[in-house]
């Protein structure tokens, strides 16, 4: 495994956000050097959720019926319903949305990703590192997986957040959060 403090997030980029009302979508796009079927195992597979997602699932997420995921620093489980399992093309559940498109000989992959505005810059950078260690979980060159508070940590997720809240217009959330000074 390589060692994760020698990786370091490139530019902001690949993201949009998409506003329905009060209702906001971060849309974020990265280009794989892998087939749809190896990033569609990861994307669905708990042992390989394991090692790059924000979460842990209690079962594969190949098959349409229910789920529960565990979110990193949540320690409640989720029942979640996976509504489309479209193998290596399509995968829908909770609030999210993955796409996968044979592009050359990897993939583009698309996740379409329901989050409060509040959230949304923060949201951008935390995938934009887990699909840094997945790409290089794929690549045989694992970092390890870099998500809740552990990303929030490190100086590329702060650096990452202040640049899409910038991309977006929205302001990034201090984090972790000020206390409040005495009165």
């Amino acid at each position: 495994m390589t060692n994760p403090e020698q990786y370091a997030p490139g530019p902001a980029s690949g993201a949009r956000i998409q506003k329905d009302g009060e209702n906001w979508t971060l849309v974020l796009v990265r280009e794989l050097r892998h087939s749809p079927e190896k990033v569609w195992q990861a994307l669905t597979d708990p042992a390989h959720l394991r090692e790059w997602a924000p979460f842990e699932a209690d079962g594969s997420l190949d098959t349409v019926g229910t789920v529960k995921l565990t979110w990193v620093g949540t320690p409640t489980p989720l029942e979640t319903k996976v509504t489309r399992a479209d193998a290596a093309k399509v995968l829908e559940y909770g609030n999210m949305r993955w796409e996968l498109e044979a592009f050359g000989a990897g993939t583009r992959l698309t996740l379409w990703h329901s989050i409060d505005r509040r959230f949304i810059s923060m949201g951008a950078a935390g995938w934009h590192i887990c699909f840094d260690v997945l790409d290089r979980l794929l690549s045989g060159t694992p970092i390890g997986r870099i998500v809740g508070g552990d990303a929030m940590k490190f100086a590329g997720w702060q650096r990452l957040n202040g640049e899409y809240a910038r991309q977006f217009g929205v302001e990034a959330p201090n984090w972790p959060p000020q206390a409040a000074p005495n009165s």
